[in-house]
């Protein structure tokens, strides 16, 4: 770790025992009146002394969590390759000020450090634990929960960890609350299977469960393919390999690209006929983002094109 690195995190250190609250994040239940906060994560507890004022967002989907709750964070990771603001367009307009944008698998440790955050969020990652104990050094970092797959934070799991590490609680159950609310209302094929696959550089993939792709579409009724679960091993996706991309056949199969447009799949003869290929790239993100507000966002656009595909 380079000198200037350590430097830095020392004088963080050093600002951080002066305190600090600020004016527009909010208390919520267990606000600074009420004291400190302490959340459970995979790799212990980890204790938030007062309402944190600089946040900086580096797990998937963690920024547009914490703009749900009503705070901005200060830095933030741009997983899904939006530029600008880093986040999806149902949630662009919640920032006042575009945040500094951040590595995703790759974290510049020092540029985290000179943003000077008194609370980094990493709910939803790799898992990794050099780099929860290297965040650590700089500010309390709020991780994924314990048993969960790397990536693998459920969007219930990740709105309870954030709105607590955020003093909003009361703000973090309605908002599961509504969002569950929502799912209700779009559950709407039971019975009907699925597979939800990703086309990238040639290559075909499946999600499985513990994705928020397919746990999508299972709390709308859908039921994944076992055979397709059955090859995941710890992981949220799984090779598809030419020769068996009949494990792709289902009642609806949703498929989109990564990293470039459809055409190539479309024109793929091997693609299941009856797939449904999202070209939408905003709907595709969407779909994958694991927020509340992009999921929110997918129910109302993905869900009548899936109604679309079958028929009903």
């Amino acid at each position: 770790m380079k000198r200037g690195f350590a430097v830095v995190v020392s004088a963080l250190l050093l600002a951080a025992c002066g305190g600090g609250g600020g004016d527009d994040q909010g208390s919520g239940e267990g606000g600074a009146a009420q004291g400190a906060v302490t959340v459970d994560t995979r790799f212990g507890p980890v204790t938030v002394e007062e309402p944190p004022t600089r946040v900086v967002a580096l797990g998937w989907s963690d920024a547009e969590t914490a703009l749900a709750l009503g705070v901005q964070p200060v830095g933030a990771s741009d997983w899904l390759g939006f530029g600008g603001k880093g986040v999806g367009p149902w949630a662009e307009d919640l920032y006042r000020q575009a945040p500094r944008l951040l590595g995703t698998t790759e974290i510049d440790y020092e540029a985290v450090a000179a943003l000077q955050p008194d609370l980094i969020l990493n709910t939803r990652s790799d898992n990794d634990q050099v780099k929860h104990e290297t965040l650590s050094k700089i500010a309390p970092t709020i991780a994924a929960p314990e048993d969960v797959i790397q990536y693998g934070t459920t969007w219930e799991q990740q709105v309870e960890l954030v709105s607590k590490a955020l003093f909003k609680e009361d703000e973090g159950r309605e908002l599961v609350s509504d969002l569950e609310a929502k799912f209700a209302d779009n559950k709407k094929f039971d019975g009907k299977s699925t597979v939800v696959g990703a086309y990238f550089d040639g290559k075909f993939g499946a999600y499985v469960s513990g994705d928020a792709r397919t746990d999508f579409m299972k709390a709308i009724g859908f039921t994944p393919r076992q055979d397709v679960e059955d090859l995941a091993s710890g992981s949220f996706y799984v090779d598809i390999s030419a020769e068996r991309l009949d494990l792709l056949d289902a009642d609806l199969t949703v498929l989109f690209p990564i990293g470039g447009d459809a055409s190539a799949l479309k024109a793929n003869p091997l693609v299941p006929e009856k797939a449904l290929v999202l070209e939408d790239k905003a709907l595709v993100n969407a779909f994958s983002s694991g927020s509340t507000l992009g999921t929110a966002y997918a129910l109302d656009h993905a869900v009548p094109l899936f109604g679309q595909a079958l028929g009903l």
